[in-house]
């Protein structure tokens, strides 16, 4: 590895010195004021356009044109009434059950199908898309990134850059730790004030902005843990209800007329179908095995161990946290070609290397050690070939631990097979289902009589956007999971 020594840290801080004469002369597009700026605007526009395969190849996208249209169209409508109109903004909807939304430097937007399930009006999605548009209008990304390469600068004129340090602070090559730049207190709020500001400009009611963070709080709460993401930076969302709520008041003022977006019978015509927690149809658990039924293959899963299921991997962790499987796709034509592919690009020492089946699939072995900034890793690899792919098992520990998990890794490996249980293959995920209410009663009543389970009806109130308590009448319409 190479490191600065602590005349290159010097001579480096004397370069960014200079630089910064040239990057000083950015535009807040917000307030108009010059900023300092270590990114430049078409720098921001590529590391966003760079990260967003990797955002993709990590939650996946969700597979409804229909809805990714209304999102990407809320999207833009909003994105004419900021303060970027001429910047190319990207919504995409992510395959996900989490409840988040996100953006990155350069006007790319991320919704997850989690969120939109709990909406309740195109006027909550619409405030929640002006505050992440209002990240990206206001630069945020852009500034974090400029701290962090501050940072950089400082401590190279004081000591000798470490290695860990370099490594995280590398804004040139974060890839998906984009999406977790730390934005600041007054980053959030001043995204708050954008978000009515642009939904108000746009003809929504903001008001609705400011409910949608009772959920947020709710959600938190059931979980017993902190809020979702999408508050992580505000530790008392009642607070944040009642500013926002202020602000549309003050907005509604400046920019009169009727503001839309509240019927909430409209939204829910959007969302009705949506996918509704884990999808299963993309990979489960069940009696010891893991399932696929879209891509018909199985395998056993160590008792007790972890798993964690991926669009591009799964992921399976011992509960001592001392060793693991992953599990994806191979490169290569064959199983040989794909095991020396992994070998090469990975730089391992080959230990053992042979061709061999899996349950009469093609398939080959190799035993490696790995250097990692931890130490050394060894590792029992299997690719296997079935049909068209190749499919690729790493089983990692110590060296020291290696023979006796060696068995645990094998026996997964050795278990992949096609899927042929038609109970699996016919695996369906949970919908929302939105339904009429026949007679008037409280949520709780409603709920009960459509068949929500005791146990489920405070998480579908909170998706609802309501109370167990609330009133309903005739005609009224609810979602249910089914």
């Amino acid at each position: 590895m190479n490191r600065f020594r602590l005349f290159s840290a010097i001579g480096f801080a004397a370069l960014m010195i200079v630089g910064l004469h040239f990057w000083a002369c950015a535009r807040d597009y917000v307030t108009g004021k010059r900023t300092l700026s270590l990114v430049s605007e078409s720098q921001e526009i590529a590391m966003g356009r760079e990260a967003d395969p990797s955002i993709v190849a990590e939650y996946g996208v969700y597979d409804d044109a229909n809805l990714a249209a209304f999102v990407d169209g809320v999207g833009q409508s909003m994105a004419k009434v900021s303060h970027r109109p001429t910047l190319k903004f990207t919504f995409r909807l992510m395959d996900t059950p989490v409840v988040n939304a996100f953006a990155l430097p350069g006007g790319f937007v991320y919704f997850t199908r989690g969120i939109l399930a709990h909406f309740n009006s195109e006027a909550e999605l619409a405030g929640v898309m002006g505050h992440e548009i209002g990240h990206v209008t206001a630069s945020h990304g852009r500034e974090q990134m400029s701290k962090a390469q501050l940072a950089t600068l400082g401590l190279g004129l004081g000591t000798i850059l470490s290695e860990d340090f370099r490594r995280f602070s590398d804004v040139a090559q974060q890839g998906l730790g984009l999406i977790f730049l730390k934005f600041s207190r007054d980053n959030e709020s001043e995204s708050d004030l954008l978000g009515v500001e642009y939904s108000t400009r746009a003809g929504y009611d903001a008001h609705h902005m400011s409910r949608f963070f009772r959920t947020i709080s709710r959600i938190g709460e059931k979980a017993g843990g902190g809020p979702p993401t999408f508050l992580s930076t505000h530790p008392n969302p009642e607070n944040r209800e009642q500013r926002v709520a202020a602000l549309t008041n003050e907005w509604q003022q400046k920019v009169p007329g009727p503001k839309g977006g509240t019927d909430r019978a409209a939204y829910l015509r959007h969302i009705d179908g949506i996918v509704y927690g884990d999808d299963p149809r993309q990979g489960f658990v069940e009696n010891g095995y893991f399932y696929h039924p879209e891509l018909r293959f199985q395998f056993s899963v160590p008792a007790k161990w972890q798993v964690m299921n991926q669009p591009a991997q799964v992921q399976m962790v011992n509960a001592e946290q001392n060793a693991g499987i992953q599990f994806s796709l191979g490169k290569g034509a064959s199983p040989q070609e794909a095991a020396q592919t992994f070998a090469t690009n990975a730089k391992a020492e080959v230990l053992r290397n042979q061709s061999t089946q899996v349950n009469g699939l093609r398939a080959h072995l190799l035993v490696s050690n790995l250097q990692t900034q931890s130490g050394v890793l060894r590792l029992l690899s299997y690719f296997i070939q079935m049909d068209d792919k190749i499919y690729m098992f790493h089983g990692y520990t110590s060296p020291t631990r290696f023979d006796g998990i060696a068995p645990t890794f094998e026996q997964v490996m050795k278990s992949f097979d096609r899927l042929r249980n038609q109970a699996a293959l016919s695996k369906q995920p949970q919908r929302v289902k939105v339904m009429t209410v026949d007679q008037p009663g409280d949520l709780k009543q409603i709920l009960t009589r459509f068949g929500v389970k005791q146990e489920d009806l405070e998480e579908i109130a909170i998706v609802n956007g309501m109370y167990l308590q609330d009133k309903l009448q005739r005609g009224d319409l609810v979602k249910v999971v089914r």
